[in-house]
């Protein structure tokens, strides 16, 4: 029993890192094409509006009522201690620094990673991918190389887009609901936030945007046949994205705010 115990666990340890490898390589030749002609615009400048602009939407209403809530639950929690005078500062830095980029970047592996898994899921069942190869295209550089390019160019800007419409949720709700003074409100929020604190959330930001489009590019393109393929591809590609968010945000924060 132990042993079949330790062989399970064996093939699943030798499983995963199978599948980290398979991902580095996936990474190193998405990396390699990006500096190596041909280059597509057209397809790197739809990516763009695909990514970016039409992302806008969702990354703004999930900014705004995340810096309105993160309002509230700060002057309640400073309330006990009669530091209600935190919540500008603290309403900033945490939407600049965490949760601007976090959950920025978990809206947008919601919606890209699942579409870009799926598009090249379908392409892939539907041959072509097999067609671009007959035409000398190499699909990597066609398909993957311009959503991995856009997404790490344009999630940053929305990154930026969501920290000002969060903070101007905290100002809403502090200003109409908690009773603070307008110009007090925002002197106390630009007093306190550095600019290294916006800095790292857009590197956070890109480093998010390079991680769903990645993850969408390599699971759309090693999706299974059939709509269970695609569909699995999909629900996989968007699971791996947001680990891969987590994770590489922890690590993030270690190197830009350990001490």
């Amino acid at each position: 029993m132990i042993l079949t115990a330790l062989a399970a666990l064996g093939r699943t340890v030798l499983a995963a890192l199978a599948g980290a490898g398979r991902v580095g390589l996936f990474t190193g030749a998405v990396l390699s094409h990006m500096l190596r002609p041909p280059f597509y615009g057209r397809e790197l400048l739809q990516a763009l509006l695909q990514i970016g602009w039409l992302s806008l939407p969702v990354v703004g209403m999930t900014a705004l009522f995340t810096g309105a809530a993160l309002a509230l639950q700060i002057y309640a929690g400073g309330a006990r201690f009669s530091a209600e005078s935190v919540v500008p500062s603290i309403v900033a830095i945490g939407m600049v620094r965490e949760l601007g980029p976090v959950l920025g970047g978990l809206m947008v592996a919601a919606r890209v990673a699942s579409s870009i898994a799926a598009e090249i899921g379908t392409m892939k069942v539907t041959e072509q991918i097999d067609a671009l190869v007959t035409l000398s295209t190499n699909p990597l550089k066609y398909l993957a190389v311009p959503r991995v390019l856009a997404a790490t160019l344009s999630v940053p800007l929305l990154v930026a887009v969501g920290d000002v419409i969060g903070v101007m949720g905290g100002w809403l709700i502090g200003t109409e609901r908690l009773g603070f003074n307008s110009a007090t409100y925002i002197r106390n929020t630009w007093e306190y936030l550095e600019l290294w604190d916006v800095g790292s959330g857009l590197v956070k930001g890109a480093a998010f945007g390079f991680l769903v489009a990645l993850m969408g590019c390599y699971y759309g393109m090693n999706s299974g046949r059939g709509a269970q393929g695609v569909g699995r591809a999909t629900k996989s590609a968007v699971v791996a994205a947001s680990v891969a968010i987590l994770a590489s945000n922890y690590l993030l924060t270690e190197v830009f705010f350990s001490k």
